[in-house]
């Protein structure tokens, strides 16, 4: 599994109830992804920062979603291009 980090970070215009209304709209297109374990949306506004958590099933799904198109699709969204890290994630414990 891999996790993804994206962070639109410290950005002037920050707005968090713009950023919580782009995650509950976007929260049905990754619902049943294919190769997508997991995804969290999260909003620290003392950092004024947007990050959102990815762990997919392969390095390719995760290769394959992020796009440049996908990249300048949120960066439209947010105002800032997102920072993309990929870590490969040794252990992982879910209690769901």
């Amino acid at each position: 599994m891999l996790y993804w980090l994206g962070c639109a970070s410290s950005y002037d215009n920050f707005d968090e109830q713009a950023v919580r209304k782009i995650a509950e709209n976007a929260r049905a297109r990754f619902e049943g992804m294919p190769g997508l374990h997991s995804k969290a949306f999260t909003v620290n506004s003392g950092k004024r920062e947007a990050t959102n958590f990815y762990v997919w099933d392969s390095e390719d799904a995760a290769g394959a979603f992020f796009s440049e198109a996908l990249l300048e699709r949120v960066t439209g969204l947010y105002g800032v291009r997102p920072a993309v890290e990929f870590v490969q994630i040794v252990t992982l414990v879910e209690n769901a």
